[in-house]
């Protein structure tokens, strides 16, 4: 009688701002877990980024609440909150290191995007977290890798900035966003200041 390996179960993490969550990372995601052929991908809002100069405008409860429309219906799709549940800052390991404890079966993977490249190797503890997973990039720009991770690329543009410009200067953001989440936008009334 052979002994049949298991292949390990390969999960993505895939964190972020999502103010708010768009189209764009949705396909971006959906392509990562055929492209890999992950099992999962868990979105992660972010409390605050250590990188980022700007706190989100919406709250961590709205991100939340606009991630979870967005992928109702998707079970190869899950937001996991740990990082609005720890005291700010965000940082990338603790989530990785909390997903490993609760799927210790798991390959992990961390979708970034390409805007994000340029500046890993600034991130808290980064010499830990790149052999705990493997990243891959989320390429929107087209342009070229700068690092030799493997990327997901698709001309996409769409941006949180400009459906926050939308929004405030009342031009419609129908087919950026699910049709859930401009109901949130809407109801909530989010964005509704020009950006500073």
């Amino acid at each position: 009688m052979s002994v049949e390996r298991w292949a390990l179960k390969k999960i993505a993490i895939y964190g972020g701002t999502f103010d708010p969550i768009h189209h764009a990372h949705l396909i971006l995601a959906r392509d990562a877990l055929e492209t890999l052929g992950l099992d999962e991908v868990i979105f992660v809002p972010a409390a605050i980024s250590p990188l980022k100069k700007a706190a989100p405008v919406a709250s961590g409860e709205l991100r939340l609440a606009m991630l979870r429309a967005a992928i109702k219906g998707e079970p190869n799709f899950a937001v996991d909150d740990c990082e609005l549940r720890r005291p700010p800052h965000s940082y990338t390991i603790d989530t990785v290191e909390e997903v490993r404890r609760r799927n210790s079966d798991a390959a992990v993977y961390c979708l970034i995007g390409e805007d994000n490249v340029d500046r890993l190797t600034r991130w808290h503890r980064f010499t830990e977290l790149e052999k705990m997973a493997r990243f891959v990039v989320l390429d929107r720009s087209g342009q070229p890798p700068t690092r030799s991770y493997p990327v997901i690329d698709r001309k996409l543009d769409i941006s949180a900035t400009e459906i926050r410009r939308r929004v405030a200067s009342g031009r419609s953001i129908r087919y950026l966003v699910p049709p859930a989440v401009e109901e949130i936008i809407r109801r909530e009334k989010l964005y509704l200041e020009q950006p500073k």
